[in-house]
């Protein structure tokens, strides 16, 4: 007989398939030092095919492709909105494609935004610590940052914004706070957000804050691993209405999208909680 968990239809939100083949090579070897599924992840970085195998193989229903361009820290250039928007429209009732535009490059970022969507892309990634200013730097002269949230609100395009700390060369660890999300919520009332990471590890506090104050605040779990996340969030049912799971996968420290699901399934939330997380938060998101 089937379970209530064996019945749910899981959508990943935060897995990085992304072209590989323009990290750059230090960033590259943090995120492959030690995996034995290189071959297997080198193909799946171009065939959906692959990739849907690895998700039925996991138990994954739906995933969200987070890209970014990141051309200073990763090396991604402002491709990955093509990149992404292609790769997903092979299993489109699958796959969810995420993009971004860096303010800093673009000479039109509300344009990018656009072109963006029109391309396929349903939702936006914003990296302080890649990306090399603070998720509340329009306040200190980024117009383009603030061009950026002004049109996925009108388009209502949800943006991710990493919060937390990276490990990965170049990173500024610090522009991951989340508190400067404050501002982003209180300026653009009706932007979707979801918080990256939830702050992990170092400010959980504060992404907590932010989900239960702002209507459109939402965080997922992404990277913590499960057996901690209830250490970090001991109230966690509490906002289960706002929180979307994610593995991170295939980033340092997550091996496996199964191994990671199994994990959480077994905290010990309630049903209608643990339902709300795995799936019908992302249903809500990304219908």
């Amino acid at each position: 007989m089937l379970s209530w968990r064996d019945e749910m239809q899981v959508t990943d939100v935060h897995i990085h398939v992304q072209p590989w083949w323009e990290l750059k090579p230090d960033v590259l070897a943090a995120m492959t030092r030690g995996r034995s599924d290189l071959d297997e992840l080198q193909k799946i970085m171009k065939s959906p095919a692959a990739l849907l195998r690895r998700l039925d193989a996991d138990g994954i229903a739906r995933a969200v492709l987070v890209n970014y361009p990141s051309p200073q820290h990763m090396g991604f250039t402002d491709r990955a909105n093509e990149y992404v928007a292609q790769y997903c429209r092979e299993a489109p009732d699958r796959l969810i494609p995420m993009g971004g535009v860096d303010p800093r490059f673009a000479e039109d970022p509300a344009e990018d935004v656009r072109r963006a969507a029109t391309a396929g892309v349903r939702a936006l990634k914003v990296h302080p610590p890649h990306m090399g200013f603070a998720a509340n730097a329009y306040l200190d002269g980024l117009d383009g940052l603030r061009a950026v949230y002004e049109e996925a609100q009108r388009l209502r395009l949800p943006v991710m914004i990493h919060t937390g700390t990276s490990v990965f060369p170049g990173a500024r660890s610090r522009l991951g706070e989340p508190i400067a999300v404050d501002d982003v919520a209180v300026d653009f009332p009706e932007l979707r957000i979801v918080l990256a990471h939830g702050g992990r590890p170092l400010w959980m506090e504060q992404a907590f804050f932010l989900v239960r104050r702002f209507p459109h605040v939402l965080m997922d779990v992404s990277s913590i691993p499960p057996r901690s996340v209830l250490r970090y969030f001991p109230r966690l049912a509490e906002v289960a209405h706002k929180v979307l799971y994610g593995s991170d996968w295939p980033s340092p420290g997550v091996k496996s999208m199964a191994d990671n699901l199994r994990d959480f399934q077994t905290l010990p939330l309630p049903e209608e909680a643990m339902t709300r997380i795995l799936e019908t938060n992302a249903r809500a998101l990304f219908p």
